[in-house]
């Protein structure tokens, strides 16, 4: 068993707690309160222009062969995910360009950033977003919401090419070298900050 699988192995149990979680359950039947959805949305916005700037910050310590990977995902993380965030922002009326960190997003962010000074750190701090959010959308995908808004949300990170970007981070923290016992710490406190991130200001 190579290191991302063992990892999502002990990462499993958290995702089956954030299934449970009320906003995830919201959206899972498309009732989700409104004003919740828009708090959390302009979190996760925030969240993500960070991420981006993990995987550029772990693209400039990359091998050769994983440069392209992480440029890769950095754009898509930028122009695709963030573009849903946009998109899905006028029809919730939230403000991203004044929103402001959580504490939750703040705690998640700076520890994602903190991770990616160290290039095998950095992989698997932020490999829990990407398996957490692909398995997440294709368990909620068995059965969607009928909400238009909440089911494009499921379809995005249901989507096989979402899967596919999840898959290749797997690769790289396979690859990476990385302390097994050291990557499963950090792996365990981003599933956490997950969790948490939920809990929406």
């Amino acid at each position: 068993m190579g290191l991302a699988a063992r990892l999502e192995h002990l990462g499993l149990p958290l995702v089956e707690e954030q299934l449970k979680h009320p906003t995830v359950v919201g959206i899972a039947r498309g009732d989700l309160d409104e004003g919740v959805f828009r708090s959390w949305l302009e979190q996760d916005y925030l969240y993500l222009l960070d991420y981006v700037r993990v995987f550029a910050r772990l693209a400039w310590q990359a091998p050769d062969g994983h440069v392209g990977d992480l440029v890769d995902l950095a754009h898509s993380t930028f122009h695709e995910e963030l573009e849903l965030h946009r998109s899905l922002s006028s029809e919730f009326g939230a403000d991203l360009d004044n929103a402001r960190k959580g504490p939750a997003c703040a705690a998640y962010t700076e520890f994602l950033l903190d991770a990616a000074a160290s290039y095998a750190d950095g992989l698997a701090a932020l490999y829990p977003c990407m398996w957490g959010y692909s398995t997440l959308g294709a368990r909620l995908a068995e059965d969607p919401p009928a909400e238009p808004r909440y089911r494009r949300w499921v379809d995005t990170y249901a989507d096989p090419g979402f899967a596919a970007l999840s898959a290749r981070c797997a690769e790289m923290l396979d690859e990476s070298g990385a302390d097994p016992a050291r990557a499963e710490r950090l792996f365990m406190a981003a599933m956490r900050h997950e969790l948490a991130f939920w809990d929406v200001p």
